[in-house]
């Protein structure tokens, strides 16, 4: 290549990894940025999707792979700067022997000049004279410069005097290192890696991603042992070490080139065993008939079946436009777990060894026994054999808190570096699963994905390392259960979600039985802003000719498209006619509640009641317990521990769910708060339930008559609401619990309180009226659509305009709250690069942090439930810990985990002032850094000004301590 022998030697020494922190041997910086291009080939063969290699073949004139080894490798030539190359004494003395030298630097961490930053400074001059202009280095250089995880601008690229090295050897050699490595790489030099046109901005962020994953894999040292020496290193042997690191970390996509089905309706009929219903069916036609990845959302009724159909489409959408996985986001912890399990069965379906690529993302995983039994190598529920075999070592659950990235000299991830084991890897055969997804950032990187919408939603953050959740995202179908659930705040979220995917050409199904027209429009316009690349896009979505109904969104030659329904679908069950009556009712104790309870099972039946607030499902249920009550009665709500709150869900479903059959009582009361109103398949003879808003409110009635072929009494041959929570005030304006108040705001409960009055009469007509009722589903698109629209709906004295002005006033605070941290401010929207992007920093360090910053309720904290017992502590089931609470072994740990419960915020204060993890916990990763709230051997604490306690039945009981 013509390089002075000085150049040649210079070149040899600068190192990469110091051996301090790379297991004890220097690995030279060429061989680090082989090795990641390496990495990169492999992902390229083995894990990216269709859609992703054509669209870097259309950027780099058809030599996609080569271009992304090259720019992946590339990510650290900034090493090759004194700034770097000085902070190790002992790597630093061979780089100075060899007459690259430097003066004082800053010794400041805030003032330090990074290497990923001096990358971009170092490429970009070059990349403007080899690649004719500065459009194609524009977008190029942020890509190197924001690999530890935030976007520079470019006023960032200043290096303080003498950081990037000065005079000729190191102009040098820092021309050397990157013309070595391209052409080593396959290029004839620098300008023959120039792009022929550029990648769009989403495209740019989840390339970006790809390269934070090439480069963490190949920053393991127990994958990539260090080489010191340069004669030793070469692009082949590169190639056959980042081999050995993929199989031994057994990493892999989805389903790779998936082949299409023989019959449009197989994905439903073959692959789900179902029969197509209507709504089914158009879901599936739809995403057929689409021209280009776009947008789907379904409205059909609960229990229709739409997430079975989400999934058939999303089969249909990955094989026309090759995509590679399936991410489903799920609106609760709660019911992810049952979605799991259902994507699991639908992905063996493709091939037995796919189920060991989806993952469960959530902080209760460890407590579903299919993750346990594949990820962890426990029993499986269904008695067939293990997921895998322990080979020893150290467990996918000691691995859940290492960070490749903290490998690196300079990272500043707060976390020392934890190495996988390589025998545990080796012996859980090529099928096992790949713990280096578990790490921490990198689960969204998995095939197959079901977890919270909160993950979604993190990739739409101004967050360090949102590039690599976003490059998780990128090459999926997005499915997303239940988007009403979404408030204002989290919408901004799930709006910028839209817009990011829709210009990365990633298709979406959204999901939902009760979605406001609006909404509806918004998610339209988000997505298609992203597809045309405009801030104020607004297509206008046509009517639905019924309900259910498909709505589509996507783009051709530059033209918005938004399509619906053209003609009614029909429901899988035909509307029938459900009487609502009022049990006008405030008191948090629901004395009266509990009266109404007993009455309406006199004679029989499964009464389902739903309740606002904790404290008054607690007194409904003592109420009941006290006074005697002949029957199965069980309590559900979000202050029971993890254990009895899975015990309980499990238990409901049996009795009152879909295969209940004989086992159904005669007589049973299930007194829930709002986990009872979503993915909840269970069936009601009758429902009472606290006032919410309307779309709420029908969700909930979604419990009623649900499943087809149930017997009941003939009493409740005809579905019932009564509506409470409650009551008549001054003036004739309904009063309500304080708690609903405020929960949902008071112009949503008014609104649900006139169409309420529409069907039950009014209040004063508790349980008297003649009114017709709802025809449920055929009412309910209107209903949501009267209760959300414009037009005043509540009588005269309600000041229905007062509440509303204060609930917009309250709605354009959460929307400018949440602005702070979307991704990427409104007027840089059509901005072509990621230049800048993090302009006000990263400010959420944490998993917990993050989901702050996407959900903007009151803090709140999960802490362990512990009993103090003679001569040490036992968990909430009795199991004994030890003098200091040790744990000594995994089933242990789990049964103290079941203790898990989530306080209400207004304790949070005093559960971080008072409370730490017990001593004996230290050394164990799920436990360490867990709160544990002690509770005295008369089963109670002080907790700030509270007295809690935990009982069996009740959950967690809460009374304010008398001064």
């Amino acid at each position: 290549m013509g390089l002075s022998p000085e150049t040649v030697e210079r070149v040899s020494r600068l190192w990469g990894k110091s051996a301090a922190r790379n297991g004890g041997q220097r690995h030279l910086l060429l061989g680090h940025l082989l090795d990641t291009a390496a990495v990169a080939g492999l992902i390229w063969d083995q894990y990216l999707s269709r859609a992703f290699r054509q669209r870097l073949d259309e950027i780099s004139g058809g030599r996609g792979q080569l271009w992304f080894m090259w720019v992946c490798g590339i990510h650290d030539c900034g090493k090759a700067c004194p700034a770097f190359q000085a902070m190790d004494a002992a790597e630093a003395a061979p780089v100075l022997a060899a007459g690259l030298t430097w003066g004082r630097l800053p010794a400041d961490r805030q003032k330090r000049w990074r290497h990923d930053v001096a990358g971009a400074v170092l490429l970009m001059p070059r990349l403007i004279t080899e690649w004719g202009g500065e459009e194609a280095a524009g977008w190029v250089w942020p890509l190197v410069a924001g690999h530890h995880g935030t976007f520079p601008s470019a006023a960032a690229l200043r290096p303080p005097r003498g950081a990037q090295g000065r005079g000729a050897a190191w102009e040098e050699v820092q021309r050397a290192v990157v013309d070595v490595f391209t052409r080593a790489v396959g290029f004839e030099g620098l300008a023959d890696a120039r792009p022929v046109d550029s990648l769009r901005k989403a495209e740019q962020l989840a390339l970006s991603g790809l390269i934070v994953m090439a480069d963490w894999i190949a920053s393991d040292s127990s994958q990539f042992p260090g080489l010191a020496d340069v004669g030793l290193i070469s692009f082949a042997g590169a190639w056959r070490r980042a081999e050995a690191a993929w199989e031994r970390l057994r990493l892999r996509g989805g389903w790779r080139d998936l082949a299409l089905p023989e019959n449009p309706l197989d994905p439903l009929t073959c692959r789900l065993g179902v029969q197509p219903r209507a709504s089914q069916r158009e879901l599936v036609e739809r995403a057929w008939s689409m021209p280009a990845p776009g947008l789907l959302v379904a409205e059909a009724p609960m229990g229709e079946g739409k997430t079975k159909a989400a999934l058939a489409a999303a089969e249909v959408l990955a094989v026309r436009f090759g995509l590679d996985g399936v991410f489903v986001a799920m609106p609760t912890q709660a019911t992810s777990d049952p979605m799991y399990e259902q994507v699991l069965q639908w992905v063996r379906t493709f091939a037995r060894e796919l189920e060991s690529q989806v993952a469960l993302l959530h902080g209760r995983r460890r407590f579903n026994a299919w993750w346990r039994a594949i990820w962890d190598g426990k029993p499986r529920p269904d008695g067939d054999g293990c997921g895998c075999e322990d080979g020893g070592g150290q467990s996918a659950v000691d691995m859940v808190d290492d960070d490749f990235g903290a490998i690196d000299e300079d990272a500043d991830y707060g976390m020392a570096s934890a190495q996988p084991s390589v025998g545990r890897a080796a012996d859980l055969g090529a099928d096992g699963p790949a713990y280096w997804f578990l790490g921490d950032k990198r689960g969204l990187l998995t095939a197959f994905v079901v977890g919270t919408v909160d993950h979604l939603l993190h990739a739409a953050t101004r967050t360090r390392h949102v590039m690599l959740r976003f490059a998780g995202l990128v090459g999926k179908v997005v499915v997303v259960d239940e988007v009403h659930a979404a408030d204002v705040y989290m919408r901004q979220f799930l709006l910028e979600a839209l817009r990011w995917l829709g210009q990365a050409g990633v298709p979406m199904v959204l999901l939902s039985a009760t979605l406001p027209p609006a909404q509806r429009q918004q998610c339209v316009d988000a997505y298609l802003s992203g597809v045309l690349g405009t801030a104020d896009m607004h297509q206008p979505v046509p009517e639905p000719a019924g309900y259910p109904c498909v709505t589509v969104a996507y783009g051709v030659d530059g033209q918005a498209v938004a399509e619906t329904s053209r003609k009614a679908v029909q429901p899988w069950r035909e509307s029938e006619p459900v009487r609502l009556a009022w049990l006008p009712d405030t008191d948090p104790a629901g004395t009266r509640v509990a009266a109404a309870v007993r009455k309406a099972v006199a004679d029989g039946g499964v009464a389902l009641v739903v309740v606002n607030q904790v404290d008054r499902a607690q007194a409904i249920y003592r109420d009941l317990q006290d006074k005697g009550f002949d029957g199965v009665l069980h309590l559900l709500h979000a202050r029971l521990c993890a254990a009895h709150r899975a015990d309980r869900t499990a238990e409901c479903l049996r009795l009152m769910g879909p295969q209940a059959g004989d086992d159904r009582p005669k007589r049973m009361v299930v007194i829930a708060t709002q986990l009872a109103e979503q993915s909840f398949d269970v069936d009601a003879d009758v429902l009472i339930t606290d006032l919410a808003p309307t779309d709420l409110l029908l969700q909930r009635i979604g419990r009623l008559h649900r499943h087809s072929g149930t017997r009941r009494p003939a009493v409740h041959r005809v579905p019932r609401v009564l509506v409470t929570g409650v009551a008549l005030g001054k003036g004739g304006t309904p009063q309500f619990l304080r708690a609903s108040k405020m929960i949902y705001g008071e112009w949503s409960l008014l609104r649900a309180a006139a169409l309420v009055t529409e069907a039950a009469g009014a209040l004063t007509d508790a349980g008297e009226s003649a009114a017709s009722g709802w025809s449920i589903p055929a009412d309910v698109p209107g209903l949501v659509a009267r209760a959300y629209g414009s037009t005043e709906i509540c009588p005269a004295g309600w000041n229905e305009a007062g509440a509303w002005e204060q609930w917009q006033a309250k709605e354009r605070e959460r929307e400018k709250n949440a602005e702070e941290y979307l991704l990427c401010r409104r007027r840089e929207w059509a901005f072509p690069t990621l230049e800048g992007l993090h302009y006000a920093g990263s400010r959420a360090a944490s998993e917990e942090q993050l989901d702050a910053v996407v959900r903007d309720g009151e803090p709140s904290v999960e802490v362990v439930i512990v009993r103090r017992a003679s001569g040490g502590y036992r968990a909430v089931d009795g199991t004994w810990l030890g003098v200091h609470g040790e744990v000594d072994d995994d089933e242990v740990t789990d049964r103290l985990m079941g203790g898990n419960v989530r306080l209400p915020p207004r304790l949070t204060d005093a559960a971080q002032a008072e409370l730490s993890p017990l001593p004996g916990w230290a050394g164990r990763p799920w436990l360490r850094y867990r709160l544990a709230l002690v509770l005295e051997e008369d089963g109670t604490r002080l907790l700030g000004a509270d007295r809690v306690s935990y009982h069996d039945l009740l959950g967690l009981v809460i009374e304010r301590e008398a001064r």
